[in-house]
C-alpha cells in the first residue's frame, strides 16, 4: 500500500525511450517548499495555468501505475466513523494515472524530486465515495501522455477529456486495517464480507 511522501515507480520519458524511476509521492517548487506539506493530486482544472506547477507543465509528464485507490466514505450514520474502499478497473487491468513531476539525473534521490497525481471531478455514481479522483488514462492515452512529441494542447486534451469512464470501474468496501501503514499485502483489497 502506497502512502503520500512514499517513494513509488513511476513512468516518464527521456532522451532514448522511457525510465522507470522511484520518486516521492508529493511535490512543491522551491518557493513552497516548508511552508506547507508537499501537495500529492493536482487539479485538472488549474494545473496547466496555475503558478504552482508552472515547473511541471507540460514537461514533466509522467505516469503512475496502480492497481486501484482507496477512498474513505463518512458514516451517514456517525460522520466520525469512516469506511475505506477500494476502486479498481473492472477487468482488473492495471491503472495509469496521469501525473506532473520532477526528476534530477543522478544516482542518489534528490530531495527536490517528487510527483503528483492529476485529478478530476467523479461523476455518476462515483461520487458517492468522493467528490474527485485520479485521471485514469488507457493504455493507448498512457503513451501518448508521456510521448515528448505530444504537444502541451494535445496532453491537456488527454488529461480533461480522456479520464476513463466511471462505468469502466468498480467500488467495494474493503477492512480497516487498510489504515494502517504497517499492514501490507493484497488481502487488503479483499472485500469486506457482511456480518
Amino acid at each position: 500500500m502506497t502512502q503520500p511522501t512514499t517513494r513509488v515507480e513511476i513512468i516518464r520519458p527521456v532522451e532514448d525511450g522511457i525510465s522507470i524511476d522511484k520518486v516521492r509521492w508529493g511535490w512543491s517548487p522551491f518557493w513552497a517548499k516548508g511552508k506547507r506539506p508537499d501537495p500529492i493530486n493536482a487539479r485538472v482544472e488549474t494545473v496547466m495555468t496555475g503558478k504552482f506547477f508552472r515547473e511541471l507543465w507540460p514537461h514533466g509528464r509522467m505516469l503512475a501505475p496502480a492497481n486501484g485507490w482507496f477512498e474513505w466514505v463518512k458514516d451517514p450514520t456517525d460522520p466520525k466513523k469512516k469506511q475505506p474502499f477500494f476502486i479498481r478497473l473492472r477487468d482488473e487491468r492495471p491503472m495509469f494515472f496521469a501525473a506532473l513531476g520532477q526528476v534530477r539525473p543522478g544516482l542518489e534521490p534528490d530531495e527536490r524530486d517528487g510527483f503528483v497525481i492529476i485529478t478530476a471531478d467523479s461523476d455518476q455514481g462515483m461520487v458517492d465515495i468522493h467528490d474527485r479522483r485520479p485521471v485514469v488514462l488507457s493504455a493507448e492515452h498512457a503513451r501518448e501522455w508521456v510521448d515528448p512529441n505530444t504537444s502541451a494542447l494535445r496532453a491537456e486534451e488527454l488529461a480533461r477529456e480522456c479520464c476513463r469512464d466511471v462505468a469502466e470501474f468498480v467500488w467495494y468496501p474493503v477492512g480497516k486495517e487498510v489504515g494502517n501503514v504497517r499492514n501490507q499485502g493484497a488481502e487488503l483489497i479483499d472485500p469486506l464480507v457482511a456480518e
